[in-house]
Formats: C-alpha cells, sequence, structure tokens
C-alpha cells in the first residue's frame, strides 16, 4: 500500500504533498468525508511515506510526488502491521485497555483506548524511523470528555509525533478539537470507477451497479456489499425482496414487513460478522440496518426521480416496474417527505435508538402515505 494506489482523491492528495515539498507537515490532520472513501487508506500510505528510511520521487501528471519506497524496514514492518511507531486507534482496542478485559464494545470510542494508545504514549520517542504515527478511526465517536483529553497532545505534540483524526461527521467534534488539526476533506468517487472495481471482484453488471448507486460515493461500502453477497448473504435478493414489498404494501402489512425487515439484518449482520471478526457484533448490527434503511431511502429516492427527472438514471434500475408501481402510490411531494423521513431515521440509528422501532416508524407512515395519495 502507499499512495500511488490512493485513487479519486487528487485533491486531498495534492494538499499532503504541497505540505510535505514545503516542509510545513502538520502535526494534527483531520482526513473528513463519506465513510468507505478512502481515508483510512491515505492515512496508512501517508504514515508510511513519513516513517519510510529512503523516500522516493515520483513523477505524474500533476508533477512530482514523494512516496514510501517500499522495501526499507520501516516500510516492510509497516505492511506486515508490526512497525513499532505506528499505531491504530479504534474502539475494539477497549479488550486490551487494563480495565478493559471482557468489556461490551461501546457506541462511542472510550477514553480508556484514547488515554493508553494515543495520550500516554506520544511522549514515547520513535524506536525505528523519525517520526510516530497514531491514526485515530472513528473521531466522530469520541465523546465530549475523550475530545477535551484530547487537546493538549493535539494542540502542542511532540516534534516527532503526527496524529491523523478520521472523521465522517464534522459536526460531531467539537470546535477546538477541529481548530487544533489541518482538515483535509475527501470526496465521493465516481460510480464508474466503483462499478469497475467491484465488477473487477467478481460481481456481476446488474449488482455491481445497483451497489455502486446505492453507495453514493463509497467505495468501501460498496466493497463490503461485494463481499456479503460473494460469501452467500443473499443482500441484492433481499433488497429486491423488500422493494416489491415496498410497492405493493398495504397498511395492514407494514408491521410484518418491518418485523420481516428486521429479520433480514440479523441475518446479514450474521454474515458480516463471518467476513469481519475484528468489528464488535454491535457495530455489525448497526451496519445491516443501516445498509436496509438505505434500500429504502433508495426505492424512495427513484420515485423522485420517476416524476422530476425521469431520464436521470435509477438506483434499483434492476426494478423499474416495482419503482413505477411506487411512484403510482406516492405523489413526488410525499415521495420526497419519506426520504427526509428516512434520513432521520438514520439519524435515529445513528443515536442508538431501537432498529425495529425505527423500521416500524418508516413504513408505516410511507404506508399511511399511499393510501392517503390512493384515496386522492
Amino acid at each position: 500500500m502507499s499512495l500511488k494506489d490512493v485513487f479519486c482523491q487528487d485533491r486531498a492528495l495534492g494538499i499532503l504533498q504541497r505540505g510535505l515539498a514545503a516542509q510545513r507537515t502538520a502535526n494534527a490532520y483531520l482526513f473528513a468525508g463519506l465513510e468507505g472513501v478512502g481515508k483510512y487508506k491515505t492515512a496508512r500510505a501517508w504514515a508510511k511515506l513519513l516513517l519510510c528510511q529512503s523516500p522516493q520521487i515520483r513523477k505524474d501528471k500533476s508533477g512530482s510526488c514523494a512516496d514510501s519506497c517500499g522495501s526499507c524496514p520501516p516500510c516492510t514492518l509497516l505492511e506486515a502491521g508490526s512497525h513499532p511507531d505506528y499505531v491504530h486507534v479504534y474502539k475494539e482496542l477497549l479488550e486490551y485497555t487494563k480495565e478493559g478485559k471482557g468489556r461490551k464494545t461501546p457506541v462511542d470510542l472510550p477514553i480508556d483506548v484514547i488515554r493508553e494508545f494515543l495520550i500516554d504514549q506520544v511522549a514515547i520517542r520513535p524506536a525505528l524511523s523519525q517520526r510516530r504515527v497514531f491514526v485515530v478511526s472513528e473521531a466522530e465517536k469520541l465523546n465530549v470528555n475523550s475530545q477535551n483529553a484530547l487537546l493538549k497532545v493535539l494542540e502542542e505534540p511532540p516534534h516527532y509525533c503526527t496524529i491523523i483524526l478520521l472523521c465522517t461527521r464534522l459536526e460531531q467534534l467539537l470546535p477546538t478539537t477541529r481548530s487544533r488539526c489541518q482538515i483535509i476533506r475527501f470526496g465521493p468517487i465516481a460510480d464508474e470507477r466503483i462499478i469497475a472495481h467491484v465488477t473487477g471482484m467478481g460481481l456481476g453488471t446488474r449488482e455491481a451497479t445497483f451497489f455502486a448507486r446505492l453507495a453514493q460515493g463509497s467505495l468501501g461500502w460498496a466493497c463490503q456489499w461485494a463481499r456479503l453477497e460473494q460469501n452467500g448473504a443473499g443482500l441484492f435478493e433481499t433488497k429486491r425482496g423488500l422493494i416489491a414489498a415496498l410497492a405493493d404494501g398495504r397498511l395492514e402489512e407494514a408491521l410484518d414487513l418491518a418485523e420481516r425487515t428486521g429479520g433480514s439484518a440479523k441475518q446479514i449482520a450474521s454474515a458480516w460478522a463471518d467476513l469481519d471478526k475484528a468489528t464488535s457484533k454491535s457495530d455489525l448490527s448497526h451496519r445491516a440496518a443501516k445498509t436496509l434503511l438505505q434500500v429504502i431511502i433508495s426505492a424512495l429516492r427513484d420515485v423522485t426521480m420517476v416524476h422530476l427527472a425521469p431520464d436521470r438514471p435509477l438506483i434499483n434500475a434492476d426494478q423499474p416496474e416495482p419503482i413505477a408501481r411506487l411512484a403510482r402510490r406516492l405523489g413526488a411531494e410525499r415521495a420526497t417527505e419519506a426520504v427526509n423521513e428516512g434520513y432521520e431515521m438514520l439519524r435515529w440509528l445513528e443515536d442508538n435508538v431501537n432498529e425495529r422501532l425505527i423500521f416500524e416508524r418508516l413504513l408505516l407512515r410511507l404506508a399511511r402515505s399511499a393510501i392517503m395519495v390512493t384515496q386522492d
């Protein structure tokens, strides 16, 4: 893994490269953007360059760029996951804190993890390279106490220390946290690049197109769904069944559909656990529920496109008939309201509201809206 392997993030890489060329690399970065657009990949490749003993200068269309050599001892150790000067901080490390044995991984990033794996370690001088690099995943889950504990380290880190916070929701971070970091923004990845990558993994064009459009610029999400599909989770068929049920659903069936959708989310989470053993089961359950919520929102978005922009491609292009039936039951205005309702339910999910309650509320309101349009 090196910086040349990062694609569709030229602006972010350009900022990093210009800072390096001017010998003005930051001690604290905040990589902000959608989940799955390459923030961690870039952070790891940037760390590899900072720790490399023999950086290389390569030429590309944007000019000269520095990159890691890939063959020196620091590069080899980082690729092997054993570089003593590279620390990846994430909430599942709670198990390895002094008081964390047997504790359930929480929703927030625990202060114990931040204290023991970052704050207490920044004073330790590099063992092999000229720098030490700390990468903090899911920084948006740092609570107020954790952020306040980090402030001094972010403001006055040792000269040999680089801290990179990875964040999907900047508004979740305190202004004091944001002001102490150089913010590097990461944009969404084009659908065409995602489709090409996912089909390269062995997925069919129909499935790859759907996952790419559903991902809304997140290659990481699309790849995770592709791996689930290849592992037999049946995610694509689950979404087809869900959208067909939405198109023909009646009010008296809404609660049953919500229960079935919750059951599907549990099955998907179980399949996810077989692929991702490092992530807590609660987080995987959350991801599965979020995926099915996004499927529902994608159908509602397609309905708005049918009414307002019929030339735009559908996310669910493989199911034009169910989308058309749903469009006849929902007008443009109510479909737009339903999309907003869906995004509100996503926020509820982020706030750890019960998943069954979320599906029940959304599907009941959607069924009522469809009835009202039919009566009109």
